[in-house]
């Protein structure tokens, strides 16, 4: 099964010249944003003598308001993106995969109350109640991935119900059910891997779900807080100097553009990799 997936991957990467990019974007921002360290510059050290300098071979990206190496800070403020997206996407995924096991698996009334719990958050703009979170919690790292990940589980848990109650139905399943196995195991042993590559598209695309609403709260000004940086509150602060150095907005906006995309295509990529019906469409 798992062999057979991935020559599924590998096929569609193969026939999807934008699959090869997004990969490469990925990897190369992942590596660079990782690798920040390297860089000869100090992301918080201020130089007002050398403020706004345009991009040249010293400053690939510049300097900003206070003289700090553009690029430097852009990389660090990879780091921060790129964890908050990882570490929001992982609690969103497992909680979401667990409520939507649970809730498909026992049906009844288990399945309705669940849902109606699910239907009532969704009904909620999720992105205004993390702003009203986020403002009364302390600001920081830490706090922005719990709460995005708490609270970007819902539409997880609605495509795994969906899945496990086609599972459920299954010979295999009906069989173990018949010779009592317990319902934990039967999820562990038979759900749960057959509807991993649901998961997996769906992790994908929330990854960059979580960046743009990072990115969205460190542009308000509630999320990541000088001196340190992401691409978001980066955005920010470029507001004041759009005439002075437009260069400010565009290559953060450029990264986050980048990053998103390239998630969504491989997102888009799994979807027919592991649903080869989707390519007679």
């Amino acid at each position: 099964m798992n062999s057979k997936l991935l020559s599924n991957v590998t096929e569609q990467l193969k026939e999807n010249s934008l699959g090869k990019i997004s990969i490469f974007v990925i990897v190369i921002l992942t590596f660079a944003s990782v690798l920040a360290f390297l860089s000869p510059y100090d992301p918080n050290k201020i130089d007002v003598m050398n403020r706004l300098a345009a991009p040249s071979k010293q400053h690939p990206f510049g300097t900003d308001e206070m003289g700090r190496d553009y690029f430097t800070r852009a990389l660090y403020g990879g780091r921060v993106s790129l964890t908050v997206g990882f570490l929001s996407m992982i609690i969103s995924t497992t909680i979401g995969t667990i409520v939507g096991t649970i809730s498909g698996y026992f049906g009844g009334k288990v399945d309705s109350f669940i849902m109606r719990f699910v239907d009532i958050l969704m009904s909620i703009p999720t992105f205004f109640l993390i702003l009203i979170l986020n403002a009364y919690l302390k600001p920081g790292v830490q706090n922005i991935i719990i709460i995005i990940g708490l609270f970007s589980w819902m539409s997880i848990a609605r495509i795994v119900r969906g899945e496990t109650i086609s599972i459920k139905e299954r010979e295999y399943v009906q069989y173990s059910q018949v010779i009592g196995e317990k319902s934990s195991v039967i999820i562990k042993k038979h759900i749960i891997p057959n509807i991993f590559p649901t998961v997996i598209v769906a992790a994908t695309l929330n990854i960059a779900s979580a960046i743009l609403m990072e990115s969205s709260l460190s542009f308000l000004g509630l999320g990541v807080r000088q001196p340190n940086s992401s691409w978001g509150s980066m955005l920010k602060y470029a507001q004041g100097y759009m005439e002075e150095a437009p260069y400010l907005a565009f290559f953060p906006g450029i990264l986050i553009l980048m990053t998103v995309l390239s998630f969504n295509v491989l997102g888009d990529i799994f979807r027919l990799a592991f649903e080869p019906k989707a390519n007679d469409d």
